[in-house]
Order: C-alpha cells, then sequence, then structure tokens
C-alpha cells in the first residue's frame, strides 16, 4: 500500500510529540511491506539536515514559518498533493490539519486521521485559533474513513461529542540498550541519578514555571534540574522560563537534545518529571519510563492513564504540592531490579511493532472497504 502522512513538521531529529510518533512508527510499517510517504514542512526539514530514512520518502512542501498559518498552508497543499499522487490512504496526524479531511474526500482519496489530543485546549491558543482547532475536529471525525486515537480519554471525546467510533492505538517507546554516560552529563555539569529531568517543547502548557517553583520549594541538597526543550523561539513564555532559570545555579537549560545525549541524560537522571496541563498521551513520560526511571507528573486525565502509582502524581499547578512528591519520590528506597521491572511494564503496554501492526490493519480495513464501496457502485441499477 502507498500510505502518504501529513499534519507533522517531519522527522526524524524533529522535536515534536506527533514527530516522534511517526519517527518510530513508519520505519516498522515500511519494514511490514508499505510504501510510506511523507509530507514534510519546508521551514524545518531538508535533506543536507536531516538526511531521511532509508526506504522512505520525503516531499518537502512549501509553508510559511508561522503558528497557526504553516499547519494551515501546508495542509492544504498537501492534501493536494495527495489528490495528484493518489495514494492509498492518506493518514492525517492530529485535528489542526484534520480540517481537510473533506477536501481530501471531495478528491476521492480515502482518509485516516489520528486524534492526538484536543489541541484547542493548549494555553497558547487564542479564541479563533482554537475555534478553528475545534473545527478541525469536527470535520478529521466526521468525514475519515477511519479514526484513530491514542488515549481512552481521547476516544470517550469523540463517542460523546459525535458518535462516532475509533480505534485505540497508543504511543509507543522502545526499550534502549544499555548507554554509555558520554560526555553529555560532564559539558552540563552533571552528576548521574542526582538531577530531575524534564523534556518537553518550550509553551506554557508544559508549565516549566511550575516545575522550577517546586524544585526550589523543594530544597534537595546537592540535585539540579535539567530542561530540555527548544530555547530558540523567541517568545514571552522562553524568556519567562530563561529568566526563571537565571537566579538558580541549580537549574540547567539544555536547550534540544536528541540522540545519543538525550539518551544519556534519560539513562542517568533521578527522577523525571512532567507537570503539563495538557497531553495527549506524553511520550516523554512514556520514553522515561523506558528507561525505568521513577517518574511524577500532573494529575490530568492523560497522564492518569499512563498508569503510575497514586502518589506520583501531583495536583496539576500546584508547585507546593509537586514539591511534596519530589521530596518523597526523591528519597523513596527502590529495589535493586526496580528498573527492570518497569521497562518489562513498558514492554507489555507500549511496544511499538504492536502499534504498527494495529495501525496497518486499519489501513488494509479502509482499503477493503473502499473496494467494497467501489463494487457496490459498480452493481447499482441505473
Amino acid at each position: 500500500m502507498h500510505i502518504m502522512v501529513l499534519g507533522l513538521r517531519g522527522f526524524p531529529g524533529i522535536q515534536g510529540g506527533v514527530e516522534t510518533h511517526a519517527e518510530q512508527l513508519y520505519p516498522r510499517l515500511r519494514e511490514m511491506g508499505c510504501d510510506i510517504e511523507v509530507a514534510v514542512r519546508s521551514p524545518y526539514w531538508s535533506q543536507a539536515t536531516h538526511g531521511g530514512i532509508p526506504g522512505i520518502r520525503f516531499s518537502r512542501l512549501w509553508c510559511p514559518r508561522k503558528n497557526g498559518a504553516e499547519a494551515f498552508v501546508h495542509s492544504f497543499l498537501g492534501v493536494l498533493y495527495a489528490g495528484w499522487k493518489r495514494p492509498d490512504v492518506l493518514h492525517i496526524h492530529a485535528i489542526g490539519p484534520s480540517l481537510f479531511a473533506p477536501l481530501a474526500k471531495l478528491l476521492g482519496l480515502r482518509v485516516v486521521v489520528t486524534h492526538h489530543g484536543p489541541d484547542y485546549d493548549r494555553e497558547k491558543w487564542g479564541k479563533t485559533a482554537k475555534a478553528v482547532l475545534r473545527l478541525g475536529e469536527r470535520m478529521g471525525v466526521q468525514y475519515s474513513d477511519e479514526r484513530i486515537v491514542i488515549s481512552n480519554v481521547i476516544r470517550d471525546i469523540v463517542k460523546e461529542k459525535y458518535r462516532k467510533g475509533s480505534f485505540r492505538i497508543p504511543n509507543g517507546v522502545e526499550i534502549p540498550k544499555a548507554t554509555a554516560q558520554g560526555g553529555t552529563l560532564a559539558e552540563l555539569g552533571l552528576t548521574p541519578e542526582r538531577y530531575i529531568l524534564t523534556v518537553s517543547r518550550m509553551v506554557p502548557e508544559k508549565r516549566h514555571l511550575d516545575l522550577i517553583d517546586g524544585f526550589e520549594r523543594a530544597r534537595l541538597s546537592g540535585w539540579k534540574l535539567v530542561l530540555v526543550g527548544d530555547l530558540s523561539a523567541e517568545t514571552p513564555y522562553v524568556e519567562s522560563v530563561r529568566e526563571a532559570a537565571r537566579h538558580s545555579d541549580a537549574v540547567v537549560l539544555a536547550g534540544f537534545q536528541t540522540g545519543q545525549p538525550l539518551a544519556d541524560l534519560f539513562a542517568n537522571a533521578g527522577l523525571f518529571v512532567l507537570p503539563s496541563t495538557h497531553e495527549g498521551l506524553p511520550i516523554a513520560l512514556l520514553e522515561a519510563l523506558s528507561h525505568g526511571l521513577p517518574a511524577i507528573a500532573s494529575d490530568i486525565p492523560a497522564n492518569l492513564e499512563v498508569g503510575l502509582d497514586r502518589d506520583h502524581y501531583f495536583r496539576v499547578g500546584d508547585p507546593a504540592d509537586l514539591a511534596k512528591r519530589l521530596v518523597e519520590v526523591s528519597s523513596e528506597q527502590r529495589p535493586s531490579d526496580y528498573r527492570m521491572r518497569v521497562q518489562e511494564w513498558v514492554r507489555s503496554n507500549y511496544d511499538w511493532k504492536d502499534i504498527a501492526r494495529s495501525t496497518l490493519g486499519v489501513y488494509k480495513r479502509v482499503r477493503q472497504n473502499g473496494w467494497r464501496q467501489r463494487l457496490q457502485m459498480a452493481w447499482m441499477p441505473e
């Protein structure tokens, strides 16, 4: 099957939950015999910088690099491009790009939409953008041939709001191989298992300021706090994070990290924290668990669905409660095989091979239904 992928900036090595999801999923689907073509955004992806992945075609489509406009323009052009290329299935990721699902159907395409989360709940969007995202959710759910959701929370949204069924196929994670410390920790002045780690985009809903506040309240002797995320954007929020970090020598802004440096940071952390107010199904949290890390997360529904111990959650937006959890969890005595037990639990629940097989099953269902509809139309009496 020729599968065209739309709705992401690109991969590999581009930060974002949907991008990480695609980077893990599509090479596996390629190995299962799919012909994968990915429509990527011109400001973020180039052959020279990212190199691509053997066996996967990347089609670079123009769009402006501007919040809101880039996804809108790229998705519109991507659907027109798909109408020209005629893939067996057009797979649209996220509700913003799903705004153009009706256009894809008008062009005679078979469409799968993956709902990664109600993006209209993100703090960064204004009223107009939130309204467009809600419309994108409605168009994607109502006009797609099949719907994939990454969590039970999102499945309930689709069922209750639109009376539509969906396939729950979660994000996954790969259990890492043993990794050497390398030079990353030394460069950042870190001691193994004596730092708290968070990895996310630098946007308001990730609540870095709550984490910095909670960390300072906890007063963990000898510990540091490491924030991994792209700091290049000149936004008021990024500047507020920089300003908060300037007041403490124990807060380390590590910038965007990927590959071995990021693996080293995960492998040697003492604790992972995700304080966000909005998630679909948090890949960064799953990555932390794949390294066997103890983790703390805000008590939003998407994080609760991951299934941490109850005392590893804190009240979202409450730095005092977060500080209390940091003190308690950082001082816990854990059995010697703790990391191995966590990794085994992750392997049994969030394996990418199982996720790829389930996604391929959805593609086959859509293609078979398309053939059935064509046969029915061919035999309809005039």
